[in-house]
C-alpha cells in the first residue's frame, strides 16, 4: 500500500509520548496510527515480547483494521500488533486474573440475551445493582461490568499493571470519544506506564445513552497533555465528493436549502391504491443503485439501507424479500437479496428453546416445564430487556407458577397447554440425525401453536438464517449426534456458540445490499448509502421536537449515517412531514 505522508503526518511518526489525533470520517486517523505502530515494531525500542495494542468498539471495525494491517504489515510484523475490541481485551484480562476480584466463585460470562431476559424483571434503576449482585454472589459477569472490573484488577495489582504496560508499551485507542466512564478508568490504569494514542472525532459521538461524555477528549488533554494533531475535514473515504461537506454542515444546520451533488434528499408519500406501499419508492431506488453498481464492474460493491429503528429494519427487510405486483400498470418488483444486521437477543433465545427440544427430557412433564422456563426467558429478553407490558407480566407470573408447581391454573391456560402440547409432540417425534432436518421439524411443531408467544419464537428462529448462524449451529449439532447418537448437551453447545460471537472479530465483508440501523453502521463504509425513515413512525427525529440537546444528538447520528457513503447518499423523508434536520 503506497501512502503519501505530508509534513503533519511525518511529525506524528516522529512524536514520542501520548498523542491525540482528531479528525472526521475517512480523514486517515486509523491509517497513520497503523503506520506509527509499524514504525515502533520495526524500531529497536520495541522488544520481542512487546506488542502494540489497538482497541476499538465494533467487531466490524476490528475486522476492517485487520484487513488494513494485512496490506500494510508483513506476517512477522503482524505478530507484534494486537487488534481487539475494548470488551474483548477486558474479558481476556478478567478471565485470566478474575481470582483477584472473586477468589471463591468461578467467573462465568452472562451472555447478553440471558442478561436481557434476567434483568427485564427489574426496574431500570435497580438493574445496575443487580448486575453487581450477580457478579459478587454468583460469579456471573455482565458485559456492562467488563471495563470496571478490568480497572479494579489493574488498580488492585500494581505488579500486574506493570506487566500489562510492559507487554503493551503503546496502546492505540480508536473511537476514543465513545468511551464511557468505566472504559476511561481502565484506560487511565493502562496509561500510567504505556503511551496512549487516542483517535477521536467529537462529531461521531453517538453513544451518549451508554455513557459517552462530551468532555472525554478534554479529559484526555487535561490528564496527559498529549501532542495534538487535527486532521480537520480531510477526507480519504469519499475524495472529490461533497458527502463530508454535507455531514459537517448538517451539524450547524447550514445544509438547509442547499443542494449537493452527491447527497440528495428524496421526499416520498403514501402510494395510491394499486401502486404499491410506502416502501415502493425505496425498493425502486435500490434497484437503480444495484444497476449502477453492477455496471461499474466491481464485484465487491456495497449498498447500505440505513433506518432509525429495528422495527423499520425488519419491515423493510420483509418488503425487500417479497415480490410485489401492481394492478394499475402490471409493474413487478422481484425480491432483492440482502443481509440484515440484526440484534441477536430474540433469535438467540429462540435457538436455546429449540436446542432444548432437540436435546429432550426424560419425561413430558419435566420437558413441558423446561419449555415454559425457556419461553419466559424469550419473552423477557426478546427486546433486549426493555419494559414489559402489564398483561405480559401477568402471563409470566402464571407461567412461573406452573414451572414451580407443575400445576396448570386457569389463568393463561392457553400458553401452559401449548407448553404441554409441544412437549408431547416432541416425545412423538423420531429424530433423523440430520441437524437441519430435525431443527425444521422442531420449528414445525412450534409453528402450529395458537399462542402468539410461541409464534414469536418461530419468527425469531427464522432470523437465525439472516444472522448466518445456520452452518455453525448445524456443525455443532452434527458432531453431538455423531458422538452420542443424540443431541446431548445441545442447549449448552448452542449457548456457547452464540456467546462466542460477541468476542470473535468479524471477518464479514460488507458487500452487496446491507440493511441495518443507523447506529449499527458506525465504523463501516459502503459505496452507496440509502437512509430511510418511516412515514408515520420510525423517524430520524420526532417532527415537533424542540429540545436542543436531542436535536444536536440526532444531528450527530444522521451525520454518522451519511458519512458511511463513499460515492452517493440518498435520504428518504416523508413529503408530508420532512425531517426537520433536512
Amino acid at each position: 500500500m503506497d501512502i503519501v505522508l505530508n509534513d503533519e503526518r511525518k511529525r506524528i511518526l516522529a512524536t514520542k509520548g501520548h498523542i491525540l489525533i482528531i479528525g472526521g470520517p475517512g480523514s486517515g486517523k486509523t491509517t497513520i496510527a497503523l503506520l506509527r505502530a509499524n514504525q515502533e515494531i520495526n524500531s529497536e525500542a520495541l522488544k520481542p515480547h512487546q506488542k502494540v495494542l489497538f482497541l476499538s468498539f465494533a467487531r466490524a471495525t476490528v475486522a476492517r483494521v485487520n484487513e488494513a494491517v494485512g496490506e500494510m504489515l508483513s506476517k512477522t510484523e503482524q505478530k507484534q500488533l494486537q487488534v481487539e475490541t475494548y470488551h474483548g481485551f477486558a474479558w481476556n484480562l478478567i478471565r485470566s486474573h478474575g481470582y483477584l476480584l472473586n477468589p471463591h466463585t468461578p467467573i462465568k460470562l452472562l451472555p447478553p440475551p440471558e442478561a436481557a431476559s434476567h434483568l427485564a424483571s427489574f426496574e431500570v434503576e435497580d438493574r445496575t445493582q443487580e448486575k453487581f449482585r450477580l457478579f459478587e454472589e454468583e460469579g456471573k459477569l455482565h458485559f456492562d461490568l467488563f471495563a470496571i472490573k478490568a480497572h479494579e484488577i489493574l488498580s488492585k495489582s500494581k505488579s500486574l499493571a506493570r506487566i500489562f504496560s510492559d507487554t503493551y508499551p503503546i496502546i492505540i485507542l480508536d473511537e476514543f470519544q465513545d468511551t464511557n466512564r468505566d472504559e476511561w478508568l481502565m484506560i487511565q490504569e493502562l496509561g500510567k506506564k504505556s503511551n496512549l494514542i487516542a483517535l477521536a472525532d467529537a462529531e461521531q459521538r453517538i453513544y451518549n445513552f451508554r455513557g459517552a461524555d462530551p468532555q472525554r477528549i478534554a479529559d484526555f488533554i487535561n490528564l496527559y497533555s498529549p501532542s495534538t494533531f487535527d486532521f480537520g475535514s480531510e477526507n480519504n473515504r469519499s475524495t472529490g465528493r461533497d458527502i463530508i461537506l454535507f455531514g459537517n454542515e448538517l451539524l450547524t444546520g447550514a445544509n438547509i436549502s442547499k443542494t449537493y451533488t452527491d447527497v440528495q434528499v428524496v421526499r416520498y408519500g403514501a402510494m395510491r391504491k394499486g401502486q404499491g406501499s410506502v416502501h415502493t419508492v425505496l425498493k425502486t431506488e435500490l434497484f437503480g443503485a444495484i444497476e449502477r453498481m453492477s455496471t461499474l464492474g466491481n464485484p465487491s460493491w456495497s449498498i447500505a439501507v440505513l433506518v432509525p429503528t429495528r422495527k423499520l429494519m425488519l419491515e423493510v427487510s420483509d418488503y425487500l424479500n417479497t415480490e410485489q405486483t401492481f394492478a394499475t400498470n402490471n409493474r413487478r418488483l422481484v425480491p432483492i437479496y440482502h443481509e440484515v444486521a440484526l440484534e441477536t437477543y430474540g433469535p438467540s433465545l429462540s435457538a436455546v428453546l429449540i436446542a432444548r427440544l432437540l436435546e429432550g427430557e426424560d419425561s413430558e412433564s419435566s420437558l413441558a416445564q423446561q419449555i415454559a422456563n425457556d419461553l419466559c426467558s424469550h419473552i423477557r429478553g426478546r427486546n433486549g430487556g426493555g419494559v414489559i407490558a402489564k398483561a405480559t407480566q401477568k402471563t409470566l407470573t402464571s407461567i412461573n407458577d406452573y414451572i414451580s408447581t407443575g400445576i396448570c391454573g386457569t389463568k393463561d391456560k392457553l400458553v401452559i397447554n401449548e407448553c404441554i402440547r409441544i412437549a408431547e409432540a416432541r416425545k412423538d417425534l423420531v429424530l433423523s440425525g440430520d441437524p437441519g432436518e430435525d431443527w425444521l421439524s422442531i420449528r414445525k411443531i412450534i409453528s402450529k401453536s395458537t399462542s402468539p408467544f410461541f409464534l414469536k419464537i418461530e419468527e425469531d428462529a427464522g432470523y437465525l438464517r439472516l444472522l448466518h448462524k445456520g452452518a455453525t449451529l448445524r456443525s455443532l449439532l452434527n458432531e453431538s449426534w455423531r458422538k452420542n447418537g443424540g443431541y446431548l448437551k445441545a442447549t449448552s453447545l448452542i449457548q456457547g456458540a452464540l456467546t462466542q460471537e460477541h468476542f470473535s472479530a468479524s471477518t464479514k465483508k460488507w458487500t452487496g445490499v446491507q440493511v441495518m440501523t443507523i447506529h449499527k453502521s458506525k465504523g463501516k463504509e459502503f459505496d452507496e448509502v440509502l437512509i430511510y425513515e418511516g412515514l408515520y413512525n420510525s423517524r430520524i427525529i420526532i417532527p415537533d421536537t424542540t429540545n436542543a440537546e436531542e436535536i444536536a444528538q440526532k444531528r450527530l447520528v444522521l451525520r454518522v449515517g451519511v458519512t458511511r457513503g463513499k460515492q452517493n447518499v440518498k435520504i428518504f423523508t416523508p413529503s408530508s412531514s420532512p425531517c426537520i434536520l433536512l
